[in-house]
């Protein structure tokens, strides 16, 4: 048996803990079957950024008429777009894992490992112990059980990201942020999408309004079903079909290609977590404490396996609070406040701090702003009729309490609030600031300049 003053399961967020680590002479391993670089790299944002980057390239082609400009998509080289993504991906993977080789205080094991007791893992043939364990190893799609499902060839977004043929036409099950982003995609370069969708609305995470609105967009580009719950999946030679239904009708759906989005799964299953003491909550997601700790003794956890937040930004937080915690000589609470998302579709949306129905849940006497893109200077030179900023703050105290965007650049916009929120300013600090005009972010200032104290 190999033992290890640290180990940590998982190459994404966890190789900055894992790296500090090795960096201060302590003998480390990391265990990660591959490729390195976690999901983010290999089968979510980064990846996902970079394809997406061609559709927004076509819809700005199909709406240039509107800025005089007569233009036309001759073709799609699908292949070339999805390849020049997973060679840039696979190359930063390739590299890391080279790294990781190169470093002569980490030993890196490339297998699936499970734990055969607390802080001791199987890993591969080797069993390996640690004095400290840090447990990031991240989620998977989750795989809904409907009828039929399992008997068909389906792909979800790791597959999703690294076709090499464009399908004519897929069935999404699932309205969430990855339906969303693919749905864009493939829509925007010219595939007929359908979304099935369980709730009434699709992102139904976000902010009512900006649900209600960006439902209603996706509605005039792709065949939308809310409220509607896949009941069965079959194939009639080389087609899809699937069933779906509510309390009113069936609805049969024809496409190319189904692909799965209906939320992510912990892997702790595959770890064997509770033969190492490590406890999950009901969905399968590890329990930690404010530091990150879990119920068993030296062993931590961060990232998308705890569940707090499943964002690649929000595990490179949890790494530092992680490495505080573990080999940093401190112990800290993890600081969450002011955490940010954005889905990168069309339109973007993008959203920090609490949505109106938390407020409204709450009785939190709060005062609110709004305003829409189409009223400013650059918001009318993009023709975006349809984005808008909201803003809430505190009634008394005057401090930000939460911001939502939909429309241009939304994820871009949002780190103006971020910032006034993780710094604990007041909404004023934002509006009495002076904007470059005509520059987009005046929609921020002025949302704030609309709030109804």
């Amino acid at each position: 048996m190999q033992t290890f003053d640290l180990i940590v399961i998982g190459a994404g967020s966890g190789l900055n803990v894992s790296s500090a680590a090795a960096d201060k002479g302590m003998k480390v391993a990391v265990v990660e079957k591959g490729p390195m670089g976690g999901t983010c790299l290999n089968r979510g944002c980064i990846l996902s950024k970079i394809i997406i980057h061609s559709a927004d390239v076509a819809e700005t082609i199909k709406k240039s008429k509107l800025f005089g400009i007569n233009s036309k998509i001759n073709s799609i080289d699908f292949e070339k777009i999805t390849s020049r993504a997973s060679n840039i991906v696979d190359k930063d993977a390739k590299e890391i894992e080279e790294g990781i080789k190169e470093d002569k205080n980490t030993t890196l094991f490339k297998v699936e490992a499970k734990f055969v007791a607390e802080r001791t893992l199987q890993a591969g043939k080797e069993i390996i112990k640690g004095e400290k364990i840090v447990i990031a190893a991240g989620t998977r799609p989750t795989i809904p059980n409907i009828d039929g499902l399992k008997n068909v060839d389906f792909i979800t977004s790791d597959e999703a990201l690294r076709l090499r043929k464009q399908p004519k036409s897929m069935t999404i099950l699932g309205g969430g942020y990855i339906a969303a982003e693919l749905a864009h995609f493939y829509g925007a370069l010219g595939t007929k999408i359908n979304i099935i969708q369980r709730g009434n609305f699709l992102v139904p995470n976000e902010d009512e309004e900006i649900s209600k609105k960006f439902t209603e967009i996706f509605r005039k580009k792709y065949k939308v079903l809310t409220g509607f719950q896949a009941t069965e999946v079959k194939k009639n030679g080389k087609k899809f079909i699937v069933t779906a239904q509510n309390s009113k009708s069936n609805k049969r759906l024809v496409s190319d290609v189904i692909l799965v989005a209906t939320g992510r799964t912990p892997n702790t299953d595959i770890l064997d977590v509770q033969k190492g003491n490590v406890e999950t909550d009901e969905k399968g997601f590890v329990k930690t404490n404010q530091y990150l700790e879990t119920t068993a003794k030296n062993t931590w956890a961060l990232g998308d396996i705890v569940g707090k937040f499943l964002f690649k930004h929000s595990a490179n937080l949890e790494a530092q609070y992680a490495y505080y915690n573990t080999i940093g000589g401190k112990k800290i609470k993890v600081d969450y406040s002011a955490m940010p998302h954005a889905i990168f579709s069309s339109p973007q949306i993008a959203g920090v701090g609490l949505r109106e129905q938390d407020l409204k849940a709450k009785n939190i006497d709060y005062a609110a702003g709004r305003y829409d893109y189409i009223n400013s200077g650059m918001g009318l030179a993009l023709q975006d009729e349809e984005g808008f900023v909201k803003i809430f703050a505190d009634r008394k105290t005057r401090k930000i309490l939460g911001c939502h965007i939909l429309g241009t650049h939304a994820s871009t916009l949002i780190h103006e609030v971020i910032v006034a929120m993780k710094n604990n300013l007041s909404a004023d600090a934002i509006s009495n600031s002076v904007h470059v005009h005509p520059a987009l972010s005046e929609v921020v200032q002025r949302a704030v300049l609309n709030i109804e104290w």
